[in-house]
């Protein structure tokens, strides 16, 4: 067994995420983890050179964290979700997908999609565990432990096979009890347009690849079963999860026709399905799940963190399970900073960088590396410098004096040529100035020995500038200096938009999409087209720039939609109060 010393602490008080006594802890997603590169060996797609971790799942036990991934070579430990420690494990199956985590007795036992063992330790600080038995192949396995101590297995991943539970008798080395139970039969994109691939949407949809149900997980909430399962597929950005409920582990099951529940496909970065939910210490629930870059391969992905909270329907039904993912590519408070984080859980902090003027100091491609890219809000795009040079720069000016409140440093990892982790850094300075020419750094991590690839620097007391310039001091592997999005994230110290007026919205004679319109707003940089089954709830949303109009897609054809349409700046955003049925 080894531990990594890979500890993802800040390199000065001064930028930390964990917050000071005047300031609450933050984050910003995606998850700023040490992501290893793809091995060599990469299954079936050949030799690729991106970061990979999918499929997280959380287990909150005795005040810590520990976080399971695919493809990670262990697993992280946390205190505070803040602060991630790499565990590389022994008798592990390091390099499967989809691992899953139960505690049976104080014994914790796993299972993951590729070798279909099961696996035990009595504590994973240490790293040991045991092999118990071998089972069947059970693609992307869930393991549950229900309040009666009875364990049950759920798995499927397959374009045309169900999803299946069963029980495990813990009492006897976790044999299989009876026969599989199909709990959800097949995909249905004919009825649930979530799940099919996208024809019309240009946000990275694969719609050249079947649409695939996998990722099942289980969640207890007052009495019933939430069972999340994901489609269309891990590639897209529109990759979400739906819920079925039952009264019993083994069903039957109901569709919700809130569904998708956990849905992210615009912004910064998309996609968010196949996670887990998990409670943190302060008893709010939390879903972590797989986001997706998907530029140097497929699979390149990430993970996100989001809040939830239940809506109860006040009938006795199965109250409704809200993810929140509004804005939650920007600054949001971590657990424990606030008592309902899943109605409002952002800092307030507005991105105040978005499609500003930019320079670099050199570009790799005029064409496909422009420096306007690391400022587009779109994870898939970067600047690229010719070279990984000391002294390569890009800097942006935001046309005004803004407050500045936090940063976030995506590293695009241009023209890497490695295998496994990265045992090196990124290390840079960032320096401010308000007319552009006197510069005085802000942020000096030219020291920096920990991988950051998507490092977040939460200032301890805001700061008035104009002008950022991020220059590099070393970068890593043979890389050329290169950025997804320079973000930077405060306040433009203007008015909110105004609020959207004539808002229209239609069903599509393709009852799976919608199309809504609306007035523009003279001062909003984009907007946010929320939409839902009820009229005070709308859970689902887009993110929509330089058009007053969109065609919503992935609704369940037997369900009815409201929608209203939000306004965006660089000084905050104001909610639609016009709500109005999709005729």
């Amino acid at each position: 067994m080894k531990h990594s010393l890979n500890t993802f602490k800040p390199a000065a008080a001064a930028n930390t995420a964990a917050g000071s006594l005047s300031r609450p802890a933050t984050f910003c997603n995606p998850i700023n983890l040490s992501y290893r590169f793809a091995l060599e060996d990469y299954q079936f797609r050949g030799k690729q050179y991106g970061r990979e971790a999918a499929d997280p799942y959380i287990v909150s036990r005795d005040g810590e964290y520990w976080l399971f991934l695919s493809k990670s070579g262990g697993y992280f430990h946390s205190t505070d979700l803040i602060h991630w420690d790499l565990i590389i494990p022994e008798n592990f199956p390091v390099e499967d997908y989809a691992p899953s985590v139960t505690v049976v007795n104080g014994k914790w036992i796993l299972m993951a999609s590729n070798g279909c063992a099961l696996y035990a330790t009595d504590d994973p600080h240490t790293g040991k565990w045991e092999k118990l038995r071998d089972f069947e192949k059970m693609a992307d396995p869930d393991l549950f432990t229900d309040d009666d101590g009875r364990v049950y297995v759920y798995w499927g991943s397959s374009p045309d096979q169900p999803i299946y539970g069963q029980e495990l008798d813990a009492a006897n080395n976790f044999e299989p009890i009876g026969e599989p139970t199909v709990l959800i039969a097949a995909i249905n994109p004919a009825e649930h347009g979530w799940e099919g691939r996208n024809l019309i949407c240009k946000t990275g949809s694969r719609i050249d690849l079947p649409p695939w149900m996998e990722g099942s997980t289980m969640l207890k909430h007052g009495g019933r079963y939430y069972l999340q399962y994901s489609a269309p597929g891990t590639e897209d950005r529109e990759y979400a999860d739906g819920i079925v409920v039952a009264d019993h582990p083994l069903g039957p099951y109901t569709y919700t026709d809130y569904s998708p529940a956990v849905w992210k496909p615009g912004g910064f970065i998309g996609s968010a399905g196949h996670g887990s939910s998990f409670y943190a210490k302060d008893g709010v629930c939390w879903r972590v799940v797989t986001m997706v870059v998907g530029v140097n391969f497929d699979f390149e992905r990430r993970i996100g963190l989001f809040p939830v909270k239940f809506i109860s329907n006040g009938d006795g039904t199965a109250d409704q399970y809200w993810c929140n993912t509004y804005l939650s590519d920007y600054p949001q408070l971590f657990p424990g900073t606030t008592a309902t984080p899943g109605d409002n859980n952002l800092a307030g902090w507005m991105l105040v960088s978005l499609n500003k003027k930019c320079t670099a100091s050199s570009v790799l491609d005029e064409v496909k590396y422009p420096a306007s890219n690391a400022f587009d809000e779109q994870v898939e795009t970067s600047w690229a410098a010719a070279t990984g040079k000391p002294g390569e720069w890009i800097a942006v000016d935001l046309g005004k004096v803004c407050r500045v409140d936090a940063l976030q440093i995506n590293f695009a990892d241009i023209n890497a040529k490695l295998f496994g982790p990265l045992n090196d850094a990124y290390r840079y300075t960032v320096e401010v100035s308000n007319d552009g020419e006197n510069w005085q750094i802000l942020v000096d991590k030219s020291t920096n020995t920990q991988d950051a690839p998507h490092d977040y620097i939460q200032l301890d007391a805001p700061i008035m500038t104009r002008h950022l310039r991020l220059t590099a001091v070393h970068t890593p592997e043979g890389m050329v200096f290169s950025v997804s999005g320079f973000r930077v994230f405060g306040s433009g110290l203007s008015a909110k938009p105004g609020e959207v007026s004539c808002v229209k919205a239609e069903r599509c004679e393709d009852r799976r999409m919608l199309h809504a319109s609306w007035e523009p707003v003279e001062n909003a940089d984009f907007y946010i087209v929320r939409y839902g089954v009820k009229a005070d709830r709308l859970n689902l949303h887009w993110q929509v720039y330089n058009c007053t109009e969109m065609t919503v897609f992935g609704l369940n054809t037997d369900s009815e939609y409201f929608v209203a349409v939000d306004a965006v700046n660089d000084s905050g955003y104001t909610l639609g109060t016009q709500v109005v049925p999709a005729k």
